[in-house]
């Protein structure tokens, strides 16, 4: 279908961006796929990981390297050689689109006791290298990060923006640029983190206002926004199982606690009962120094032997009873190696902290290696299910998620290549309406049909009893109804072969008030305030390879919270880095 067969009231929605992966596996505490942004004008390059908490760009500088790190410490957090040098980080002095804003703490992971300086300013973000047809955006919010507690740049992929003291109006991040710049359909992306040990590798993906079908394995569970709009992405880890570990089957933790779905991070923070618990099923030791669960070589072989598997279940709730699903890990997805500045050498540790209180709890990066996510921010709500892997690996299914409101259309990348879509999915109201329709309308036929019935018995029966009274020979008393009256089945069609016979009733209902209806699967209809425990339908989309467009449909999900996100912390409080005392 063309626009000009489309109704003048339909309005063209850009198709998901598909952030391409770096192809490099990155990270001094265990190897993860990394993805690449280009800052400034001329543009210089980046391995940075997607930060799910977050929403500024944040990008290692050179003060962060010294005398006393290694040669490659540049190479070692991820910056790219710059006009044919080896880089130790963004040199904003050499980019001519830079305004300086100033030196700031950053407010990602402080609950984590991370309190990093940032030497702020806008400038141009580009996403992948330049000329790979990655899109770019001016003006954006960038951080210069000189401490190690963030070795590698984050790209923040939340909407919220960020506020300073020296200037008056909030900074919308990047998600949210795109989303004004009408460049994606809506403020919401796909995010799996990539596995090494899957295969030949299997590298991350990254759908920016939409999600890819093919990286999932089910439908998962759809869980609200919580209520503190800094960390949205709160799901109840209801219980904590391991099966083949050194001590066979055990359930490690069951009592249950919100914790926040955080990429920025590799590890998953827990309660310390939960930390001791995986310590003597899984043989680690703790380091006082680094606060990290090493494994020695012998329980590492061991563990690797017998490959246990570790399972998270999830659910909108602490407590079991609602809908939930299953996270299923293989050892592999733990049996990581910390290096520096942890270690001198490389080191075999199992990527769990020990949360001090309840802020702590994260489900970082080693858990988003086996779950895909899918984080809508139109609707308030965010999905979480098993990651899908095969060898190969199918081709991407790019499917858009509409902004709220919006019926489905979408640019098919032809000309004018305007057309509508059926939703995906129907609202539980207009289920239900369906539901009780046909219900009520398969009552009515039955009842008219058991009306005829009886009366055509009645008037046979008296035929019957007449012709007795006329014939008082016979010795029958009772009289014998037709064949066609003993069969118990409701026959559409009723025998002419008396003067009481019905004409041929219509094979539909429509004269009979029940008119069966077609859904428009194209109309968004309200969605109910309740969750409800139905499972979602199948999350579908069409195939496509780079530079195509996806197809549209909406995401399936229960009424959103309407909790309209803050405008941001507000940073009054300067800071300075240990260089410019």
């Amino acid at each position: 279908m063309t626009s000009s067969s489309v109704s003048t009231s339909a309005t063209a929605i850009p198709s998901p961006i598909s952030f391409a992966p770096s192809q490099y596996w990155d990270g001094n505490d265990g190897s993860w796929s990394s993805f690449m942004v280009r800052i400034g004008t001329p543009p210089q390059d980046f391995r940075v990981f997607p930060s799910t908490v977050g929403q500024e760009t944040l990008i290692p500088v050179p003060e962060g390297c010294t005398q006393d790190d290694p040669a490659n410490c540049g190479s070692l957090r991820g910056v790219m050689p710059f006009q044919g040098d080896a880089g130790t980080g963004f040199l904003s002095n050499a980019s001519t689109t830079w305004t300086n804003i100033g030196v700031y703490t950053t407010d990602l992971e402080t609950n984590l006791g991370i309190n990093a300086n940032g030497a702020y300013g806008f400038d141009t973000v580009g996403l992948q290298v330049e000329n790979s047809g990655g899109i770019q955006q001016t003006h954006q919010v960038v951080a210069g990060i000189a401490d190690k507690s963030f070795m590698y740049g984050v790209f923040g992929l939340g909407p919220k923006p960020s506020n300073f003291s020296v200037l008056s109006d909030p900074q919308p991040s990047f998600m949210t640029s795109l989303r004004q710049n009408n460049t994606i359909p809506s403020k919401s992306y796909g995010y799996t983190a990539g596995a090494s040990y899957r295969y030949s590798k299997v590298l991350g993906s990254l759908t920016l206002g939409g999600y890819d079908a093919s990286r999932m394995n089910g439908n998962g569970t759809i869980f609200p926004f919580a209520s503190d709009d800094s960390k949205p992405l709160q799901a109840g880890v209801t219980q904590i199982t391991a099966r083949n570990t050194l001590l066979g089957t055990a359930t490690l933790y069951s009592t249950g606690y919100f914790s926040v779905i955080d990429s920025t991070v590799p590890h998953i923070w827990m309660p310390q009962a939960a930390c001791d618990n995986f310590a003597s099923n899984f043989g680690l030791i703790y380091d006082n120094q680094t606060d990290l669960y090493i494994i020695n070589d012998t329980t590492h072989t061991k563990l690797q032997q017998l490959n246990p598997t570790i399972i998270f279940q999830l659910s909108p709730q602490t407590t079991d009873g609602g809908p939930s699903t299953n996270i299923v890990l293989p050892y592999a997805a733990f049996d990581l190696q910390a290096s520096y500045p942890y270690y001198t050498n490389s080191t075999n540790y199992f990527p769990i902290r020990r949360a001090t209180n309840n802020t702590q709890y994260v489900l970082g990066r080693t858990f988003l290696q086996e779950a895909y996510l899918i984080a809508d921010y139109e609707r308030n709500n965010f999905t979480i299910t098993q990651a899908a892997f095969a060898n190969p690996m199918p081709a991407q299914n790019i499917v858009s998620i509409l902004p709220s409101g919006v019926n489905a259309t979408n640019s098919t990348g032809g000309d004018d290549g305007v057309v509508t879509r059926p939703s995906a999915i129907l609202s539980r109201n207009v289920i239900i309406g369906i539901a009780v329709g046909v219900v009520a309308g398969a009552a009515l036929v039955l009842f008219i049909f058991g009306t005829i019935f009886y009366v055509r018995r009645r008037r046979r029966q008296r035929e019957a009893q007449a012709l007795l009274a006329n014939n008082p020979e016979s010795g029958d008393s009772t009289p014998t109804p037709p064949p066609a009256e003993v069969d118990a089945a409701v026959k559409l069609e009723l025998p002419s072969d008396s003067e009481a016979a019905l004409n041929e009733m219509p094979t539909g209902a429509e004269k009979y008030g029940w008119q069966p209806h077609e859904v428009q699967g194209s109309k968004v209809e309200p969605r109910v305030e309740m969750r409800g425990g139905w499972e979602p339908p199948e999350l579908d989309g069409r195939s496509l390879k780079d530079g195509t467009r996806g197809g549209v449909y909406e995401l399936q999900g229960s009424e959103p919270l309407q909790q309209p996100l803050r405008e941001g912390t507000r940073r009054d409080e300067r800071a300075r880095f240990s260089w410019d005392q």
